[in-house]
This record gives C-alpha cells, sequence and structure tokens, in this order.
C-alpha cells in the first residue's frame, strides 16, 4: 500500500514481513529517466550485436548461478510456491540463451533489383528507447520478455515493475548491471500508475520514447494504447484474458481434469492464461465435473515454501479484485470446489491447508458451474482462484463460447481426434492453441501474444518479437553511373507472344 512518497511491498503469505519499502519517483523523475537512456542510445546500439548478445549471455549465467536466491524472493514477495517461482527464473535463462544467438542473427536480405547495376538491401535497425511496464505475477520472466530482445536489438530501455514486485524489480536490474548493461542503457523507475501514465506522456512529447511495451489489465492497455497512437507509435501490449478449455466427447477425461485444475489454479489464479470457462460436452460434463470437484477439494493450499499447489494472492488489493468476481455469481450458478468461498481464515477454513491462514492473504479456490453466455462471468476477466463450467452440444456451439467473450489470448481442447484439433485451431480466434495441455504455460521460442481483449496482435518471445524491438530500413545503391529511374526506365523483353506449336 502507498505510504505517503514510499511504497511497503510485504510477504503476501505473511503480511508483518516487511519485503522492501520503496521511495516512488514522480512524473519529472520518471520524464529524467527517459532522457538518460534517450541520451545512452547511440552508443549502446554502435556496440556489435553479437557483442550485446553476449552481455545477455552473462546476464543470463549470472541469473543462473542465483537462481535459488532469486526464485526465494520471488516467492516471498509475491508468494508463487517455490518450484514455480523455480520455473520463472528457469524462463528468465532460457530467454538470455536463445538471443544470444539471435545477436548473430539480425538478418536482412539482399534483394534482386529490376535494374542493371543496382544492388538492394534490407537492414533492421533498433528503434531508440523504450518504455517497459511490467505486472507482479511474473515479476522476472515478463521483463526479460521485453528487456532481453529490447536491448538485444540496440535499445535503451526505462523499465516500470509492478510495486508489488519491487524488490525482485531491483535484484533483476542488478544481475542485469552485474552482467555488463551499462548504466544509462536500462534505468529502473518505481512509480504508481497514474504517475508513469504522465511522465509517459511527457516522454513522448518531448521524443524520448520510440516504443512502449505493456503487461497489464485491457483496461489500462486501452490508454497506453491511445496514448502511443497518439504519437504514431504502435505498442506492444499483452493484456488480459478468459481463456476457454473444451473437453470433448473423446477426451482423456482424467487428463483434461489435470489440465484444467493447472490452468485454472496455478499460480492461485493469477496468470493471463489461466483458464476461465471449462466448455465441456453435455454427455460427458456430470462425470468431468465431479472429478474436478474432486481433483480441486484435494489441493494442497497455503505457505508458499511448503509443498502447495498454490499459496496466497499477490496482495491485499488482489483479494478485494478476487471478491468482487464472487460478486458475480448467480443463483443458476453451482459453486463447488472448497469447504468455504472467499478469503480462508481460521473462522472459514480450507481443508488441508498449511500454515497460519491469518497471516496472510489466501483464497478458496471455487468452481462455478452452469454458466451460460449471457452471463457476467463468462464475458469478465478474473483474476484469481475461480473457474466457470458450461456445457455445449455441437462443436460449433464450442467454438462461438471459446470465442464470444472478446478476449483471445490462450485456448485449449482436449479430443482424441487430429480432425477436431486441427477444426478447432482454424476457427478459433486465440493466438495460442494447446490440444491436450492447459491454457497456461510458454517456451521462450514460441512467439507469446493474444488478440482481441488480449492484446493488438503484439507477440512476445522467439524471434518474432524482434519485430517489436526494431525497424526495417532499405537501402538501394546505384553503381550506373547514371539516374535509373524505377518503374519509368523499364528494361523491354523481346519474344513473340503470338507462337503456337503446330
Amino acid at each position: 500500500m502507498p505510504v505517503n512518497s514510499h511504497f511497503v511491498s510485504t510477504n503476501p503469505a505473511r503480511l508483518s514481513d516487511v519485503v522492501t519499502e520503496q521511495l516512488l519517483a514522480d512524473a519529472d523523475v520518471f520524464v529524467a529517466e527517459a532522457r538518460a537512456a534517450h541520451r545512452a542510445r547511440h552508443e549502446w546500439a554502435s556496440l556489435p550485436a553479437p557483442v550485446r548478445g553476449r552481455v545477455l549471455q552473462n546476464v543470463g549465467r549470472l541469473v543462473e548461478e542465483n537462481k535459488a536466491a532469486l526464485a526465494a524472493l520471488i516467492t516471498r514477495e509475491v508468494g508463487k510456491p517455490y518450484p514455480e517461482s523455480l520455473g520463472e527464473v528457469q524462463e528468465v535463462i532460457d530467454t538470455c540463451d536463445f538471443f544470444l544467438g539471435e545477436g548473430r542473427r539480425l538478418y536482412g536480405q539482399t534483394v534482386p533489383s529490376e535494374m542493371p547495376d543496382k544492388q538492394l538491401f534490407t537492414y533492421r535497425k533498433p528503434l531508440g528507447t523504450a518504455v517497459v511496464i511490467t505486472a507482479a505475477n511474473f515479476p522476472a520472466a515478463v521483463p526479460a520478455w521485453y528487456l532481453v530482445p529490447a536491448l538485444l536489438c540496440g535499445n535503451t530501455v526505462v523499465w516500470k515493475p509492478s510495486e508489488s514486485a519491487a524488490a525482485v524489480g531491483n535484484a533483476l536490474l542488478a544481475l542485469f548491471r552485474a552482467g555488463g548493461v551499462p548504466d544509462g542503457v536500462l534505468r529502473l523507475v518505481h512509480a504508481d500508475g497514474e504517475t508513469t501514465y504522465a511522465g509517459l506522456e511527457r516522454a513522448l512529447e518531448e521524443g524520448l520514447v520510440q516504443k512502449i511495451g505493456f503487461t497489464g489489465s485491457t483496461a489500462v492497455g486501452r490508454r497506453v494504447g491511445e496514448l502511443a497512437g497518439r504519437h504514431l507509435q504502435s505498442p506492444c501490449l499483452e493484456l488480459g484474458g478468459k481463456n476457454p478449455l473444451v473437453v470433448e466427447p473423446d477426451a482423456d477425461l482424467e487428463l483434461a481434469v489435470q489440465g484444467a485444475v493447472f490452468s485454472g489454479f496455478a499460480t492461485a489464479g493469477q496468470r493471463c492464461t489461466s483458464l476461465g470457462t471449462v466448455i465441456v460436452h453435455r454427455s460427458v460434463h456430470a462425470e468431468f465435473l465431479r472429478r474436478f470437484t474432486a481433483a480441486v477439494e484435494d489441493l494442497v493450499i497455503g505457505d508458499p515454501r511448503k509443498e502447495v499447489f498454490y499459496g496466497p494472492l499477490i496482495g491485499e488489493p488482489y483479494l478485494r479484485g478476487f471478491l468482487a468476481s464472487l460478486e458475480l455469481v448467480r443463483p443458476h450458478h453451482t459453486v463447488s470446489g472448497s469447504t468455504e468461498t472467499g478469503r480462508i481464515t481460521a473462522d472459514r477454513p480450507r481443508k488441508g491447508f498449511v500454515g497460519d491462514p491469518d497471516a496472510g492473504v489466501f483464497a478458496h479456490p471455487v468452481i462455478v458451474d452452469g454458466v451460460r453466455a449471457d452471463d457476467e462471468l463468462y464475458r469478465t476477466e478474473t483474476f484469481g482462484p475461480i473457474v466457470g463450467v458450461t456445457v455445449y452440444d455441437s462443436f460449433d456451439e464450442a467454438v462461438d463460447l471459446a470465442n464470444g467473450h472478446g478476449y483471445g489470448l490462450s485456448a485449449a481442447v482436449y479430443t482424441r481426434s487430429a480432425e477436431t484439433a486441427f477444426r478447432f485451431r482454424e476457427r478459433c480466434t486465440a493466438g495460442m492453441v494447446s490440444v491436450n495441455n492447459s491454457t497456461v504455460g510458454a517456451e521462450a521460442h514460441l512467439p507469446f501474444g493474444g488478440n482481441g481483449l488480449s492484446g493488438n496482435g503484439s507477440r512476445q518471445s522467439g524471434i518474432w518479437v524482434l519485430d517489436q524491438f526494431t525497424s526495417w530500413q532499405s537501402m538501394n545503391w546505384d553503381y550506373a553511373g547514371t539516374l535509373q529511374r524505377a518503374q519509368m526506365d523499364v528494361m523491354d523483353i523481346t519474344g513473340d507472344p503470338g507462337f503456337r506449336l503446330d
């Protein structure tokens, strides 16, 4: 919570544990940091790309050497179970490893000219300075998705992490610094949302920012997109999701249940790719729901340092948002999944809870059966351990339900039929589709991103993110010694268009 000009980041599993107290910047400081990064852009861009790749390789090795410590900090500050935190840090390492090679593969092309004695070339060029704004649920991996390729491509960066992950942000910055990223090339600003927007607006007006990367809610993404549009920029927007998981009649139900549990409740449902609604065929609905409910009832919740499936929500504001989601439950819905709903406390206990529930911000998992397409719960992104279930009768109906809410980030289908899998892939509007796997999870060499309410079609990770942090420059080199005019000085081709074989 903000305290005067400070933000106090507390351990969500033990609110009495203050992780860090961070001074928050004002808009003037934000603009000053953008100026510093902008001044450093030419020197950094002039460093050969393979050398920039080696710097990021250093970062990756340092993250690897500090993997346990960084993961422990993630667990302490945002409440992610320690094995998940280790996985998140591994994603940072994988990203650095991948982009080491891309430093030697920022390919352009030579293109044949229509004229003699002329050569055509294309080059990737860095954009300049990027502002990157990231969320708390993946405080290390998602920043790496932006920072590593942006720096590899020769840009300088101003990074604004979530206040709720300030300590992780400071630790990650220290690792980038120790890896050889110069001070002016990567600047970190701690600020609240409105201050960030005001500072970004001024920095854009001064011409200090050439790219914006934003991960967060759709509502804030709209504001960021509108601001970028006024300056004729295309931001990289990675927004929310209402991710569907379709269960076909021929699905392996046990596998589908495993996928639904992990999709819906890993990280306490606090992923942009977390499962929103299970869309299950009517013929298997009852059996699927029985197994799904039993599996969720058996989940171990509690202290993220212990062997638990999920820990606390990231903080009390996230709990308030989750409780607001529960208000979308209607009389025609059936609720299951835990011994209570809402916050887990000593008075509202969860079976098998590990630790002291009153010490932190823990929430009961919730399954809401009977969701309909006209329900607000079907259309609204939720951020927490709540999953809807609905039924369908035809494949067309399943596709309509998978797409009808307007989000388009991730989707999954469980089926034994290759035909069904490919038909679903073809008609699903999500940017990422899984077959017999969960809606969550990403790999460093695949494009990540969504469409519709989930983003503007930009992609992170893999070679595709290079298009977010470079622009194409073409060059023509004419050595004919005389002016040649394209489309005007056309070479004649001789032939006999009327020729026919006898």
